[in-house]
């Protein structure tokens, strides 16, 4: 793996790392009820997509049991249609998805 996409992956385990402490165990309702809360996570989602959209071709097919098209494509509602975006797919995406993501960009590097 490149030195780049090294540094790429500890970017996108920082980002998902400051998400999660904004979230921190908040529910559903208070994330939803929370606008200033709701856009900061939402910018972290479309870090994460910018940065994934950085990595090599290379790395990204050797590591096909990771959504990379996926993340790319959610960072591409979030950042272009964020008045349609529904919340509560902002909130699962960092309550459940991420902590795999994290486990397996670890694995990774």
């Amino acid at each position: 793996m490149e030195h780049r996409d090294r540094v790429i992956l500890q970017k996108v385990l920082s980002e998902i790392e400051i998400a999660q402490k904004m979230m921190g165990n908040c529910s559903l309702e208070h994330f939803e009820q929370n606008e200033m809360l709701k856009r900061a996570v939402s910018m972290t989602v479309i870090n994460i997509g910018e940065l994934v959209k950085s990595l090599s071709e290379e790395t990204r097919a050797a590591h096909t049991h990771i959504p990379w098209k996926a993340i790319a494509g959610f960072r591409d509602i979030a950042a272009h249609k964020y008045q349609t975006l529904r919340m509560e797919d902002v909130y699962e995406t960092v309550a459940e998805d991420f902590p795999s993501l994290r486990e397996q960009i670890n694995k990774i590097l």
